[in-house]
């Protein structure tokens, strides 16, 4: 392999890792089994660290793919609690409201998953990458800040009801890029007459790249001993 021609790398990011922890012990791991110091590594799809799956990993000359890459079309398994909302959308915060789900049944739920398929817009979380004045929104949000985010159009391709069991649903999401599962889940919740959040989310595919055709990091890390490698800085 030649990291500083370019490769693409598929990696299954770990639970609690964040995408920078991913490219950052890649970056150490390859350059020093390169003997060299720097290597461009980026990659192409942000990954929230309570998130599992497909990340793709670009090097040296490959990182000018990085925008072509993560318009790909992206596909997660999420699993939505209802009746209650977290600030995040998510484990990362405290419930800080309940709602009632006694009226919620398993048509309904599947007729409201209908309104969300096609073009749609969708406000991104305030606990989030989105730029708002020059500093994350999230760096905004954790100061206790109020953070307005506009509205972006996306468009979910495909939204199947994989599992029913209250107060728990699993979902199978195919979307375009820009899409925060968080955001459709609080979404779904508002549409259900209650609430919800993230309790579970999966990427399972980004384009053609599937689960099947990742490594973990530790074992992409322990297989660099083994490859067959160009050390030519160019």
């Amino acid at each position: 392999m030649d990291f500083n021609a370019g490769e693409i790398l598929y990696i299954n990011k770990p639970y609690r890792w964040t995408s920078f922890d991913v490219v950052g012990k890649l970056r150490i791991a390859i350059c020093r089994r390169l003997g060299q110091r720097k290597l461009k590594v980026g990659h192409a799809g942000t990954l929230d660290p309570l998130a599992t799956g497909v990340m793709i990993i670009c090097t040296g000359k490959a990182t000018k793919r990085i925008e072509e890459l993560q318009a790909g079309t992206k596909e997660y398994v999420a699993t939505l609690r209802l009746g209650a909302t977290t600030p995040s959308f998510d484990l990362e915060h405290e419930i800080d409201a309940t709602y009632p789900t006694e009226h919620i049944t398993r048509p309904m739920v599947e007729e409201v998953l209908k309104s969300f398929v096609g073009t749609i817009e969708q406000v991104p979380p305030a606990y989030s990458a989105c730029m708002v004045d020059g500093k994350r929104a999230y760096q905004l949000a954790r100061k206790g800040k109020d953070v307005e985010l506009k509205a972006k159009t996306l468009t979910i391709d495909e939204l199947e009801l994989m599992d029913y069991s209250m107060p728990d649903i699993k979902l199978r999401v195919v979307c375009s890029k820009g899409t925060y599962i968080r955001a459709l889940a609080r979404d779904i919740g508002i549409a259900l007459q209650s609430g919800a959040h993230l309790v579970a989310l999966q990427r399972i595919r980004v384009g053609d790249a599937t689960l099947d055709d990742c490594m973990t990091p530790e074992d992409f890390i322990a297989a660099l001993d083994y490859m067959q490698i160009e050390n030519q800085d160019n």
